[in-house]
């Protein structure tokens, strides 16, 4: 229990509580189809529209989102304990969306085709505790996503790229999986590059370990996404994808990555990119 109280300590008292959120303008902004456009202008205060922009090649229906919600809606009418309807989102949300993990996954792709990582499918767990009323966090580390809830006083770890056993409430449990992501004092963020979207397997020197909102999520998806573009070599993409997130989200790692794609661009085609 005291690394619990340890850990939320440090969530709370680094000043990064639920952000307020910035505002979205499309000025200035590079958009790569009049999807994202709509999503993106359609999202300023709907955190599923800009998530639904990042990768957007068109404006489908997202059935597959609403389907699970109106299912939901009508088990929340007869279920009214707060811990078996959580258990019953998780249980749904990976029924109806999360079928494959697959890293760097966007939130189209899950609801498309069920692929999932951690970013994308803890923005769609996010939503639902934000619908029905749970006091919950999302946490970045350094190169994973996840949530916790706290219900009747207790605290309970969603980790959403486990299926089964990935709702985790033993009290000691939960102290040793928090214990894992805690942050190290003066550890470095080990590459700017790596993407954000699978459980970690070197649990040492963590540099992050904060909450963020669901708007600063959607803009973790874009960073994830210029990583990818990153990685091969489109940097002029990447950097365009790299300004969108620092709408979203004003980070260190967003803009460490920015300067990055800057000096390589430079580099290696001798452009120079904003």
């Amino acid at each position: 229990m005291k690394i619990v109280l340890f850990i939320l300590l440090i969530l709370g008292s680094a000043g990064i509580g639920k952000a307020q959120e910035m505002p979205v303008s499309e000025e200035s902004l590079h958009f790569e189809s009049e999807a994202e456009r709509f999503f993106w202008t359609d999202g300023k205060n709907h955190p599923l529209s800009l998530f639904r922009a990042v990768s957007a090649e068109e404006i489908n229906s997202g059935n597959s989102w609403h389907n699970l919600v109106q299912d939901l809606d009508q088990k929340k009418a007869k279920e009214s304990k707060e811990l078996n309807f959580l258990r019953l989102i998780f249980q749904k949300t990976h029924q109806s969306l999360l079928k494959k993990y697959e890293q760097h996954s966007t939130f189209n792709d899950m609801l498309e085709t069920g692929k999932y990582d951690c970013v994308s499918a803890s923005a769609a767990l996010g939503m639902l505790l934000d619908r029905y009323g749970y006091q919950y966090d999302i946490v970045e580390t350094d190169y994973h996503v996840f949530i916790l809830v706290v219900v009747d006083g207790k605290n309970i770890v969603l980790e959403s790229t486990l299926p089964v056993g990935g709702m985790i409430s033993g009290p000691s449990e939960v102290d040793a999986y928090l214990e894992a992501y805690k942050q190290e004092e003066f550890a470095q963020l080990g590459s700017l590059n790596q993407r954000i979207g699978s459980p970690k397997i070197d649990l040492s020197n963590n540099s992050i370990f904060r909450k963020v909102s669901l708007h600063q999520l959607a803009g973790l998806l874009y960073y994830n996404d210029a990583i990818l573009l990153f990685n091969s070599q489109k940097y002029r993409e990447a950097s365009n994808q790299l300004t969108k997130a620092l709408k979203l989200y004003s980070s260190d790692r967003i803009e460490g990555l920015k300067d990055l794609t800057k000096e390589m661009a430079y580099k290696t085609v001798g452009n120079q990119i904003r």
